[in-house]
């Protein structure tokens, strides 16, 4: 499931993923970032990981199309994790896109927040 952050620095896009992901997940969201793009010509995009399992098939899809479309117009990715392998995500992410990633620790969500907002 992802669930779209309130309150979020201009330009930004905030989610929190938890459970697994399916393709009427990414029918939610790619509008979103779609559209802070077509506002801003760039845009953030801050992840939080709770209790996250993965994607089913239909969903990775939609994940590796995404980060194909979107691999030069999103500037910076704040990943926020609770487990290592959540963490591990940040990693795996960096080599398909062209945006600066850092992961944070859940209890440096602030900390991530301040991060994305930087000029």
């Amino acid at each position: 499931m992802i669930e779209m952050l309130p309150d979020m620095p201009a330009h930004t896009v905030g989610m929190k993923l938890s459970g697994t992901l399916h393709d009427e997940d990414y029918k939610t969201f790619v509008p979103l970032v779609d559209a802070a793009i077509a506002e801003a010509g760039k845009t953030r995009i801050l992840v939080w990981f709770h209790d996250f399992h993965g994607w089913d098939a239909k969903a990775l899809w939609d994940d590796i199309a995404f980060a194909a479309t979107h691999c030069t117009t999103i500037e910076r990715i704040a990943m926020v994790g609770e487990t290592r392998w959540e963490k591990w995500m940040g990693t795996i992410c960096k080599p398909f896109t062209m945006a600066t990633v850092k992961v944070f620790d859940l209890e440096e969500f602030e900390a991530a927040k301040a991060w994305i907002a930087e000029a």
